[in-house]
């Protein structure tokens, strides 16, 4: 989860959502319809409803922007499928030009110039998915100045404080995680993480469009840097409870179950979410699958249900084998790892250390080399 594409998706200074609202109340109105139907995975919806706003206002960025915002989802909950990135792509240059057309009649064009940076931003994001750093890097240095310009015309704008605490908190905690990281930072301001965490909230509190992208940015700050668990819980159930479809934030909500050991909330959340991806239900798909069977896993182990837990954790690494493009992934580590752990626990070193071995011949996650040569020179116990 903590991929380095987090640090240019996130330093990106992206406006998500968080765009000021088109000329007539009743297409502002829509718009945030639209957006719910976005975060609860309800496409066809959201295309429809975004794509009326465009056949009233075409030369209003705002209805091209979001209609973007639904291919953005589509390629988030599925993002090994490239299939929409040049649709995506070609969405977003086009509200660039519409956007410079505007501020070529009026430079300080506020609509304009959020929705120039957010599209701006939502490519530098999929290009950091993508591992095209150098692009990447090229649009959060182009997006920057422009949420700056934002900031400054519109200082009390709520919405505005999600692009700036974005870039706020990741400018100081990324070169802290990515060391290597440093060079790309030096020409922009220092960060400060504290007033980011600030701005966030604020945006999420009272932000007209940026409230849903801010919570889940909170969320995840909370959960993978901050290691907030009880506020990440809160935040997680929030989404969770309002958009019910949407499998990441329902993901959130048992990976918080994980870490704050509820086992019996873990295991119904992880069922239901498995239970989801056997029903094929839009997002469920096999990478969140095998996350659900390697926490069922956990926890059928937790439980000493060693039968039951080898089952979870074969069929993580099958599903591994299936969906990890670049070699094994953090789960398919330690899903075989564990397996050596359940043999150990029943008496069957050879086959504990045969499973040590195979992991010693993938990658090193998180250490596992070396926990698994402590295994092997001494057997696993609980």
């Amino acid at each position: 989860m903590r991929r380095l594409q987090l640090l240019l998706l996130l330093m990106l200074v992206s406006f998500s959502a968080s765009a000021q609202s088109p000329a007539k109340s009743d297409a502002e109105a829509r718009i945030k319809r639209g957006i719910d139907f976005v975060y609860n995975l309800e496409f066809e919806n959201a295309d429809k409803a975004f794509n009326e706003i465009i056949q009233e206002q075409p030369n209003n960025p705002a209805g091209h922007f979001f209609l973007a915002m639904v291919d953005w989802w589509r390629i988030l909950i599925d993002i090994d499928n490239e299939q929409y990135d040049d649709r995506f792509y070609d969405a977003l240059d086009d509200v660039v030009e519409m956007c410079d057309d505007l501020l070529d009649q009026n430079p300080t064009d506020i609509n304009a110039l959020f929705f120039k940076g957010g599209s701006i931003g939502f490519k530098g994001r999929l290009k950091a998915h993508r591992s095209s750093w150098f692009d990447a890097a090229n649009a959060g240095r182009k997006a920057l100045p422009i949420v700056q310009e934002a900031s400054e015309l519109d200082p009390n704008n709520y919405d505005i404080l999600l692009g700036s605490g974005i870039y706020n908190y990741y400018a100081e905690v990324i070169p802290n995680e990515y060391p290597f990281v440093k060079p790309l930072l030096l020409f922009v301001p220092p960060g400060d993480k504290t007033k980011g965490i600030q701005q966030i909230t604020m945006a999420a509190e009272k932000g007209k469009y940026a409230a849903i992208e801010s919570s889940y940015f909170l969320m995840q700050i909370y959960y993978q840097f901050e290691r907030d668990y009880p506020k990440a819980m809160e935040l997680a159930v929030k989404l969770h409870t309002r958009f019910p479809n949407n499998m990441l934030f329902h993901k959130y909500v048992g990976r918080c179950f994980v870490v704050t050991s509820q086992w019996e909330k873990m295991k119904e959340t992880w069922q239901e979410i498995s239970n989801r991806c056997q029903k094929k239900q839009r997002g469920y798909g096999a990478g969140t699958e095998r996350e659900a069977e390697y926490y069922l896993g956990v926890y059928d182990m937790t439980m000493s249900m060693y039968e039951p837990a080898l089952k979870h954790f074969y069929r993580c690494d099958e599903l591994s084998r299936e969906v990890d493009k670049d070699g094994p992934s953090g789960f398919m580590v330690l899903s075989n790892m564990k397996v050596g752990n359940i043999h150990d626990l029943q008496g069957k070193r050879d086959l504990a250390l045969a499973q040590y071995r195979k992991v010693l011949d993938m990658k090193d996650y998180k250490d596992s080399h070396r926990q698994v040569q402590q295994f092997i020179d001494s057997p696993f116990r609980k």
